[in-house]
This record gives structure tokens, C-alpha cells and sequence, in this order.
């Protein structure tokens, strides 16, 4: 399907909007890690349920690459994940629809069975989307591709969390969380109808890449030692992961009420929008690197805002929601900062016709520090909350020192 460049980018750009709005429906951070806990009670799953998401968009990576790096033509690959996630997304709105108002084991068992159906599923799309995004829009406006993107979705977002609000409000649990999980599955069919109709345009042969998968893995190990720059950035992204480890519990601090998570996924979703266009200014201006390191920087302040609330010993409990409004908007600025420079900066150190290889090593790379929340969910259960983001703003700070070094080692030369 030919697409003119100028409306590549707007249909990718479209379908990303409709993608943060369907995403933010099933918000790992709040809306998930507040139906779980309203699910289990128990912080341990809260946990799983944030890493099973992360885990399974990063892992499935790694396969997907080698045969994406072997085609052409990476958008069915795309098409299958998007359609895919969106159709598990809605089995599991089904089955939140029908369960009782207190759920039984096999519910439960039901529930993450689908759930990590639908983060595995969605793992599919990421690396055919950065190929084709790569492909489709120069280098030069890819950050202001995906801020439109982040821009255009946080709006939607924002009305997903007041639809949320008065859904949660309104029914009872969990009926309230499947019909806000049906919201964001047809948002993501949405997202993927878009982007579909943008095309893609031919891609270098695959005829580089080593016959077998194993010899593909291979390679993985030969770019990991050899591109300096390349292990670097996923030594960095390591360390963001081990920060990640809080994420899904500062709903947790909160003591929100089910419409006041919407409330809280409004506040993030308001951080990311005000910050976009400043992120999108930002990193084709300065360099994805150099945005790498401001929201690098910003990553510490959530955990050191929440270390602060733990001491004060609920002397503030009645201002709990606005606190913790401030904290959300927090994360919702440096969480899209960081997906922009993280993604843009991929792009430009991956060689263009090993782009989708690239993504699949780094991802599956990074994939075991998804798993950490189970660890932050079994250190909150066996002893408190404060451990759990010590070691976040323990993990964000040395993330400042390893993208530090990256400028250093570009500086001195030692890679291109």
C-alpha cells in the first residue's frame, strides 16, 4: 500500500494516539495493580501482574526479530500482535464481566492466564513498530512522531480516566474493570486499524543474518561485546528496570478508592501531556541521548516523594490523593520522556539493516528485569513498603551514572 511520507505520519501517529488511549485503560501501575489487589490482596500478585506485562512485551522479542529479520515485509507481523492483544484484551473483559463480586481461585488463575496471554501477544508488535516507524519517518522527526503520538494519546487518556472514573464508580467489582477493559481493547483495534493503513515501505534483505536461530542468538552475544555504545544502553535500561521495581505499588501508598485510580491514572496521564511537547522538542533538538539523561535524572524523584510520605508516618493522610496526584503526574512526564528517548535512541544506534535484530537482542536483554515487581511484592509482604523504594531510588541514581557515560565514551571516541 503506497502512502505518501506526510501521511505515514500522520496515520502512525493516529495510531499511536489510539494506542496510549487503550493502553491507559489496562495501566499496569493503576488500574491493573488496583484490580488485582482487589482480586488477591495480595502484593506479590500486584507485582506479578506489572512484570508479567513488561516480561511479556519484552521476551517474545528476541523470536520475532529473527524472522522479521529474515522478510521484507514486517507488517504481518505487526497485524498479528495488534489484532491479537486486542481479541485477549476482550476475553479478558468476558470473564472480569461474568465473576462474582468475590472471586474464586479459579478466576483468579483464569484472569493471569489471560493476562499473560495478552502481554506475550502484545510482545509481537514492538519490533516490527520500531522497524516500520524507523522506515516510514527520518530521523529528524521521529521524536516528534512519537510526541504527537503521546501528545494526541495522553487527551485520549485523560478521557479514558474520566470515563474510568464514572464506570468504576458506577458498577460493581469487577464489572467496572471489565468494562474498562473492553474501552481499551477496542481502542487498540483502533490503533491497529490505523496503522495497517499506513503501509510500510520495502525493507533491506534479510540476507545478512546467519541460518538458525541459534546462530541468530549468537550474533546477540557478538553485538553485546563488540558495540560498546550498545551494552552500555542496555546496562543503562537494566538499571531503569530495577527502578521500575516500585511501579506498581505507589497506588498501593495512595489508599485509593477503585474511581480514585482513575483519578491518580488522570494525574499521570495529565504528566505525560504537558511534557510532551517538550520531550519532543527536546530530543530531535539535543539528541536522544542527551533526553536520555534528563529523565534519567527525574526518575528519582517518585521514590525519594514516596521514601518522604513513609517517614512522615501518616501526619499527611488527609491530603494522601493530592500527594499523590503530584507523584503520579511525576511519573507520567519521566515514563513518556523515557519511551522517547529510549526508542529514538535504539533507532539511531541500530544499523538499518539489522534494526529489527537489534530490537530483539536488546529487549530480551532487558526482559529478566521485568520480573523484579515480584521481588518489590515479596520484599513489601515479608517486611514494608520502604525497602522496596530505597532500592528504586538506589537503582534510578546509578541509571544517571551509566547514561553519563555514554556522553563520556561518545566524547572520548571510543565509539562511533
Amino acid at each position: 500500500m503506497a502512502v505518501e511520507a506526510s501521511g505515514r505520519f500522520w496515520r502512525i501517529s493516529t495510531a499511536g494516539i489510539f494506542f496510549q488511549g487503550g493502553a491507559a485503560a489496562v495501566d499496569a501501575g493503576t488500574v491493573v495493580a488496583a484490580l488485582v489487589h482487589g482480586l488477591t490482596g495480595s502484593a506479590v500478585a500486584v507485582g506479578a501482574a506489572a512484570a508479567i506485562a513488561r516480561f511479556g512485551w519484552l521476551f517474545p522479542q528476541i523470536i520475532v526479530a529473527y524472522y522479521a529479520q529474515r522478510r521484507t515485509r514486517r507488517l504481518p507481523f505487526y497485524m498479528a500482535g495488534a489484532f491479537g492483544r486486542a481479541a485477549c484484551l476482550t476475553a479478558v473483559a468476558a470473564l472480569l464481566w461474568f465473576a462474582p463480586a468475590r472471586p474464586s481461585t479459579s478466576i483468579v488463575v483464569a484472569f493471569f492466564a489471560m493476562w499473560t496471554l495478552y502481554a506475550f501477544v502484545s510482545g509481537i508488535v514492538a519490533v516490527p513498530y520500531n522497524d516500520i516507524v524507523a522506515r516510514s519517518i527520518p530521523s529528524e522527526a521521529r521524536s516528534r512522531v512519537l510526541a504527537w503520538r503521546f501528545f494526541g494519546g495522553g487527551v485520549l487518556a485523560l478521557a479514558v480516566a474520566y470515563a474510568a472514573n464514572r464506570i468504576l464508580a458506577g458498577l460493581q467489582f469487577p464489572r467496572g474493570y471489565a468494562a474498562v477493559a473492553l474501552l481499551g481493547a477496542l481502542l487498540l483495534f483502533a490503533s491497529a486499524l490505523f496503522f495497517v493503513s499506513a503501509g510500510e515501505p520495502r525493507a533491506a534483505s534479510g540476507r545478512q543474518i546467519q541460518a538458525g536461530f541459534f546462530n541468530f542468538l549468537r550474533g546477540g552475544g557478538d553485538v553485546y561485546a563488540t558495540d560498546h555504545r550498545f551494552r552500555l544502553f542496555v546496562i543503562a535500561q537494566w538499571l531503569g528496570g530495577a527502578a521500575a521495581i516500585a511501579l506498581p505499588f505507589y497506588v498501593l501508598q495512595a489508599q485509593a478508592s477503585a474511581p480514585e485510580v482513575a483519578l491518580l491514572l488522570g494525574a499521570q496521564t495529565a504528566g505525560a501531556l504537558v511534557s510532551n511537547p517538550l520531550w519532543g522538542w527536546y530530543g530531535d533538538r539535543r539528541g536522544k541521548r542527551e533526553l536520555l539523561e534528563v529523565v534519567a535524572a527525574l526518575n528519582t524523584a517518585a521514590p525519594m516523594l514516596t521514601l518522604i510520605w513513609i517517614a512522615s508516618g501518616g501526619r499527611w493522610n488527609e491530603l494522601a490523593l493530592t500527594y499523590f496526584g503530584c507523584v503520579f503526574l511525576l511519573l507520567g512526564a519521566v515514563g513518556n520522556g523515557s519511551t522517547i528517548a529510549q526508542l529514538g535512541y535504539l533507532m539511531e544506534i541500530s544499523p538499518d539493516d539489522r534494526r529489527p535484530a537489534y530490537s530483539g537482542y536488546f529487549n530480551v536483554l532487558v526482559a529478566p528485569a521485568a520480573l523484579l515487581p515480584i521481588a518489590g511484592g515479596a520484599i513489601m509482604h515479608e517486611a514494608s513498603a520502604a525497602p522496596v523504594f530505597a532500592l528504586s531510588l538506589a537503582a534510578a541514581v546509578l541509571q544517571i551514572i551509566a547514561v553519563r557515560r555514554l556522553r563520556v565514551m561518545s566524547i572520548a571516541g571510543t565509539i562511533p
